[in-house]
């Protein structure tokens, strides 16, 4: 009982400072802390997971993407005006 007891309290200080006096309350305050770390690292391996799985492992290595852009439906390009120059610290 004594090394988990010892485990738990080098686990509590490694998430920060003690939060209360009340060795109850600061235990709380530890396992809510612990939930958060290890829910943000979970997270985070998922998001590795992911982009390793994505850019290394495709799926399909012949699967192409093709756009067609019908150029008979775009409007003839007009030039912009030219801009007029503001003076100091006028705004359009």
């Amino acid at each position: 009982m004594k090394k988990q007891k010892t485990a738990w309290r080098l686990l509590a200080k490694a998430l920060g400072e003690k939060a209360s006096k009340c060795d109850k309350e600061a235990d709380k305050v530890a396992i809510i802390r612990l939930l958060v770390t290890l829910q943000i690292l979970v997270t985070n391996f998922f998001i590795i997971y992911g982009v390793i799985r994505v850019n290394h492992f495709p799926i399909d290595k012949n699967q192409k993407v093709e756009v067609v852009i019908d150029a008979s439906t775009l409007p003839e390009y007009q030039t912009p005006p030219p801009k007029k120059t503001n003076r100091p610290f006028e705004f359009e």
